[in-house]
């Protein structure tokens, strides 16, 4: 493998060039994300090539899209992404713990800082355990904790109102996919957006919401009392997936192949129009085949004499949700219908929006999968309430599966911070002390870049929260006055999972990037890192 120095002007960057560089970098990105952080953080602007703008308070957003060439702060953001993805609704505080860590770095060897950083690292962890607060999450989980959760969450992303409006959304979003002895499957809630009215009017529907429509100008748009038929049956002619052909010497021929042709595909509407009439029959209830292949023109005018209503193309996903939905069950093959495979739906509905067509399933009995409506003036609102809502949904879920929340506002980490230089750093012996001192100071980021952000005096901020915390008294950060409040008692909560990854990650990365002591370019067939 060919190597080459990162600098063209030097033969080789020396330790002390090499360590400064991932400082500075670090540093560099610091600066440009910190105040995003919390409820009063601002807002970036990215600018695309082609002259294409998004507003942005979301972590994940913002490092996926930046230009970022340098090696230290693309190793950075692919980590800190890759946190966020996973479970983390908020990165800020994993990647500004990680760069003081770094920063602090004042001319000891960096293996001593590392062993420091590992020592106050297994420390936290265990004062994380007696720091959480737990959580009943039985069959009636605790919903005004999961709110405060959710409401923490919303308010960093959004204006007040809309984030308390949306809190109630994204709870009961959660709750009704849930079920309590499986897994949570965030992706059975359809996060659907209408560019439409205002971001108020944002609303949860538990049911389904479609994003196409039927394909036959006489289908009803509205109808009542519906059985659901799911289903993943071809209702089309299907060229055959190899070559072939048939030949004929006169038109009666010709007529009788594609007569022969068409009708398998006719045999397969007419058990699902047999199956609508033994189900309707004799009452007012409508029937709707909802179907993930296709449906061609002569199937859909059948169904439609037949009066049925049929949408075709609906995505695999879908499919899922439907049956979570409606009931029933998703058929492969219209062979032996029954009607104990049929979902079914008070209303079904199609809402035309300019050239776009939806359709609105609701009114389903003891739904497990829902769908969160946005809708915004214009796409930038769109995208924030969006962003939003998928960082309330995981904090929710984290939640639940934790059965457990931490204290917000910057109680945990100034109570951390304390909790290090009085107990742990006295049983250290020699030069690891420093290390433990650095992770301690890189806790204190957090409640003063909030204090920052608010407009508010950052020595006087942290001077009186740390002499609360020596008295006993677990207090954050009010960003409104820069008073200290009880978190608990205002309801601001984060997760217990994410402070965790948090604690873990951070001194690891710190500690790796200190111990770089040279930066190579690599050959072009470098492996990439599984």
């Amino acid at each position: 493998m060919s190597v080459r120095v990162l600098n063209p002007n030097a033969e080789v960057l020396n330790k002390s060039a090499a360590l400064y560089m991932n400082i500075n970098a670090a540093k560099g990105l610091q600066d440009v994300l910190k105040s995003n952080l919390g409820p009063k953080g601002t807002i970036k602007m990215l600018v695309g090539g082609a002259g294409d703008i998004k507003l942005t308070k979301d972590g994940n957003t913002l490092l996926k899209e930046m230009q970022i060439q340098n090696p230290t702060v693309i190793m950075i953001a692919r980590t800190a992404v890759a946190q966020d993805d996973t479970m983390e609704p908020l990165p800020w505080s994993f990647l500004l713990i990680m760069f003081v860590c770094i920063a602090v770095y004042a001319g000891m060897h960096p293996r001593v800082m590392a062993d420091g950083l590992g020592i106050a690292k297994m420390a936290l962890l265990e004062f994380l355990e007696k720091f959480k607060t737990p959580v009943v999450m039985g069959d009636q989980p605790d919903i005004e904790i999961l709110k405060m959760v959710a409401r923490t969450t919303l308010r960093t992303k959004l204006y007040e109102g809309l984030a308390d409006q949306l809190t109630d959304i994204v709870v009961n979003a959660v709750l009704c996919i849930r079920k309590p002895e499986e897994a949570l499957d965030l992706f059975m809630v359809e996060i659907m957006h209408m560019r439409h009215k205002f971001d108020v009017d944002t609303r949860l529907v538990e049911g389904l919401v479609l994003d196409h429509g039927s394909r036959h100008p006489d289908m009803k748009r509205r109808a009542e009392n519906c059985h659901i038929l799911t289903c993943n049956v071809s209702l089309e002619y299907e060229k055959s997936e190899i070559n072939s052909g048939f030949f004929y010497s006169n038109a009666e021929q010709r007529e009788a192949m594609v007569a022969a042709e068409r009708s398998s595909v006719d045999e397969r509407v007419k058990k699902i129009i047999d199956l609508k009439n033994k189900v309707c029959k004799g009452t007012e209830d409508n029937f709707v085949v909802i179907n993930q292949k296709g449906i061609d023109p002569p199937s859909l005018d059948l169904l439609a004499r037949a009066g049925i209503v049929a949408l075709r193309r609906a995505k695999r996903r879908n499919m899922e949700r439907l049956v979570l939905a409606c009931g029933g069950e998703a058929v492969n093959s219209v062979d032996d219908l029954t009607p104990d495979c049929l979902g079914w739906a008070g209303l079904v509905y199609e809402h035309v929006l300019g050239e776009d067509k939806y359709t609105f399933v609701e009114n389903v009995k003891h739904p497990n999968s829902c769908t969160i409506l946005i809708k915004g003036p214009n796409d930038h609102t769109i995208a924030q309430i969006k962003d939003a809502i998928r960082d309330g949904l995981r904090a929710v879920k984290n939640t639940i599966e934790d059965k457990a929340v931490v204290r917000g506002a910057g109680a945990f980490e100034i109570a951390a911070r304390q909790y290090l230089v009085n107990e742990v750093k006295k049983t250290v012996k020699g030069r690891a002390q420093l290390g433990v001192q650095a992770f301690a100071d890189a806790l204190l980021v957090i409640p003063k870049t909030l204090a920052e952000n608010s407009g508010l005096d950052t020595q006087d901020v942290i001077i009186t929260l740390t002499g609360e915390h020596d008295k006993g008294n677990v207090v954050g950060l009010n960003q409104q006055t820069g008073d200290p409040i009880d978190p608990q008692m205002e309801g601001i909560y984060d997760n217990y999972v994410v402070k965790r990854q948090i604690i873990n990650s951070a001194p690891v990365i710190a500690s790796q990037l200190l111990l770089v002591d040279e930066v190579i370019r690599a050959g072009r067939n470098m492996r990439k890192p599984s």
